[in-house]
């Protein structure tokens, strides 16, 4: 089929010879129909906008890239710079293990509350405006923290932050699965770098400024400064081309290169959505749960100090610089099976973790297993599968999906997971939280048929 032009934009094909770059104006799938009217020359403005993003500077691209990047790093050094200091936070407030555990933790809970409706606003609106505004939220609430009087106040402030966070999740994934959504699980490897690179950063710079300052208050203060001024950087080099890619796709019902989207589900809650929801869901317990208490079972049973326990944890952001290896593979083989592989490792670390109890530098090596498979291959993966589980004009809403259930039950898990070492001890609540939990994952994955993805490879009818 030969190019088409802006004249004979107009011309609609027969039905039963529609090539991929048609616009179906019949037998279109209900869902798939956008919720704004396409232009009538929609063909054409696709081609051109096509054209237009082949075309864009390679420096805009990643810069662009860089930029949002850099902005999920800090959103990761906000969430991981309060759990090395928590021990010196429940030592002032009067916190139990569990309140300590729950504050740890429950800022997800914001995240999970923005989950779903910024990913029904990143399918409506500019998701540049929606990534500025979620970033300035979650920087007032870091700021906010050390005004804290009590547990209250500090679950509010915590909640907020995480609000922002999760609307600042849901549109960068958005954002980035649509402009990289030949390499989506790649691209958001890279944004799993990012976070490992923060949870490397915020608590070992967090800790060096409380203590230079002499006081937990610091880190925040300094974080929340830094997240609005990455605002600032956001705002003025990010180009709306690379974080609004997809809009024009949508708004003239973009098809795939078999030219339809007939033999996926046509809702964007479906078996593999919701199974993955699932994975996404345990996954997020068991990592926030790791995440929150590690330091304070380091401190309390293996007798570690604050520094050696913001190292050990550390390690986990270096392994989850694995990020782009676990998203380039999860490009290339079947989903399913590698979520099933990292959720099995994720489990047998948790007995090294746990059981053995080993040293500090055994305790680094474990931390950094943990981050490879946690946030190097499951996080990206389970990312970018419950994207392609949905139609084109239905990932916002995967993404959204995928915050509120990634980080909504993880807002308890510290506090599962502490109520676990209060009646069991650490070996057998991190029995049961770590290295069991991952098992409901296998099972909930079992029922994912990855041949129903939107990037599956469909056979020509005969």
């Amino acid at each position: 089929m030969s190019n088409r032009t802006p004249t004979d934009a107009g011309k609609v094909p027969p039905v039963q010879s529609m090539s991929a770059d048609s616009v179906p104006t019949v037998a279109a799938p209900v869902d798939a129909i956008p919720t704004y009217a396409a232009p009538a020359n929609a063909g054409a403005v696709d081609g051109k906008a096509q054209l237009a993003e082949a075309k864009m500077p390679t420096l805009v691209v990643a810069v662009g890239f860089l930029v949002l990047a850099l902005s999920f790093m800090v959103n990761a050094m906000d969430r991981a710079v309060f759990a090395p200091l928590l021990p010196a936070i429940r030592h002032e407030y009067g916190f139990s293990l569990q309140t300590g555990g729950l504050l740890a933790t429950g800022f997800t809970l914001g995240m999970a509350i923005a989950g779903v409706p910024a990913g029904y606003l990143v399918d409506r609106f500019s998701r540049k405006t929606v990534l500025l505004v979620s970033i300035v939220i979650y920087s007032l609430g870091t700021l906010a923290t050390p005004l804290a009087s009590g547990f209250a106040d500090m679950a509010t402030y915590r909640i907020v932050s995480g609000f922002g966070e999760g609307m600042q999740a849901a549109a960068l994934f958005a954002a980035v699965g649509a402009f990289f959504h030949h390499r989506r699980g790649l691209a958001l490897g890279g944004l799993g770098v990012a976070f490992g690179l923060g949870v490397i950063l915020g608590p070992l710079v967090g800790v060096r400024f409380a203590a230079d300052f002499g006081t937990w208050r610091a880190p925040f203060i300094i974080f929340g400064l830094s997240g609005l001024g990455v605002a600032l950087i956001v705002a003025f080099t990010v180009s709306r081309r690379v974080t609004e890619r997809g809009m024009t796709q949508r708004a003239v019902g973009a098809t795939s290169s078999t030219g339809s989207y007939d033999h996926m589900p046509a809702k964007p809650y479906n078996r593999n959505s919701i199974a993955l929801a699932v994975a996404a869901t345990v996954g997020g317990v068991v990592l926030y749960g790791f995440l929150g208490l590690y330091p304070s079972f380091l401190v309390s049973q293996l007798h570690l100090t604050t520094v050696q326990s913001a190292l050990a944890l550390s390690f986990v952001g270096f392994g989850g610089l694995a990020g782009l290896l676990g998203g380039w593979i999860g490009d290339r083989i079947d989903q399913r099976n590698l979520l099933i592989g990292s959720f099995l490792a994720m489990s047998v670390t948790g007995i090294l973790i746990f059981q053995v109890q080993a040293s500090l530098g055994w305790q680094c090596l474990f931390a950094f297993l943990m981050g490879v498979f946690g946030t190097g291959f499951m996080f990206p993966n389970v990312n970018s599968a419950i994207q392609r589980a949905v139609r084109p004009n239905q990932v916002g809403r995967a993404a959204g999906l995928f915050v509120t259930s990634y980080y909504g039950p993880a807002a308890f898990s510290g506090l599962l997971l502490g109520a676990l070492v209060a009646g069991l001890g650490w070996r057998q609540a991190g029995l049961w939280q770590i290295t069991v939990l991952p098992l409901v994952a296998v099972a909930a994955l079992a029922f994912v048929r990855t041949s129903q993805f939107n990037n599956a490879v469909r056979r020509p009818a005969h």
